[in-house]
């Protein structure tokens, strides 16, 4: 099956994050406009891979697949090569694939049919514990884009107002496609003012959270409507 014909979503989309049944559930009853993406994380859905197959069908939002790194937050700490053999069992029925930039050189092959396909590539970086100083998230950014990002993830833990100007500062300094959040306790106000400041992707949770910091995807989505600058 091809990729979903791409339409156009607004600049600051908000990514619904899939890891349980019930969060797949919930998917099949958006509708096309109401996220600018599902996410499936596919690390976290691997006992339910024929719901997965199921579902995918009955999802009318655009689709982003990911098998998160165990140091990133993946599931079940999932080798390269199931991760991989994960990613390629549904590429060809996502819009777009998320591939942390530690795991970039081991799925370059993946990277690239996503590529020669027209699906969007988003090269992640996460840190559960700290924000990386502003110089080494810019590096981060410039290694990203070299692997082939479209769109660069950075997810970090802030422990304060310092963290976030950070990631602000980072958002303002690059001119290429960033998506920027923020996980802990200022994890929920990151992720508005970012969004403002022009963070691509703004992700929110369906059935429930995965991090402190998630906003509900769609009251999100009513949250970034509200605060539209």
């Amino acid at each position: 099956m091809s990729p979903k014909e791409n339409t156009p979503r607004p600049a600051a989309s908000v990514v619904a994050t899939v890891h349980t049944p019930g969060g797949l559930r919930q998917a099949a009853r958006l509708g096309r406009r109401e996220v600018g993406f599902v996410e499936l994380r596919l690390d976290a859905l691997t006992k339910d891979l024929a719901a997965v197959d199921r579902a995918i069908p009955g999802i009318a939002a655009p689709i982003l697949i990911t098998a998160r790194h165990g140091l990133e937050g993946g599931v079940g700490r999932l080798g390269a090569v199931r991760r991989r053999d994960l990613l390629g069992r549904f590429l060809l029925r996502a819009d777009a694939l998320d591939v942390e930039l530690r795991s970039a050189a081991s799925m370059a092959g993946l990277l690239q049919e996503a590529r020669c396909r027209g699906i969007t590539r988003v090269i992640s970086f996460h840190d559960f514990r700290r924000t990386p100083d502003l110089a080494r998230l810019q590096a981060i950014v410039r290694d990203a884009i070299r692997a082939g990002a479209d769109i660069v993830k950075i997810a970090t833990h802030l422990r304060g107002a310092k963290d976030l100007s950070v990631l602000l500062l980072l958002q303002s300094s690059v001119k290429v496609p960033l998506a920027t959040m923020g996980m802990g306790p200022f994890g929920k106000v990151s992720r508005l003012v970012l969004a403002a400041a022009g963070s691509r992707l703004n992700y929110g949770y369906l059935d429930k959270p995965q991090v402190e910091g998630q906003w509900p995807a769609l009251e999100l989505v009513r949250q970034l409507e509200e605060t539209a600058p």
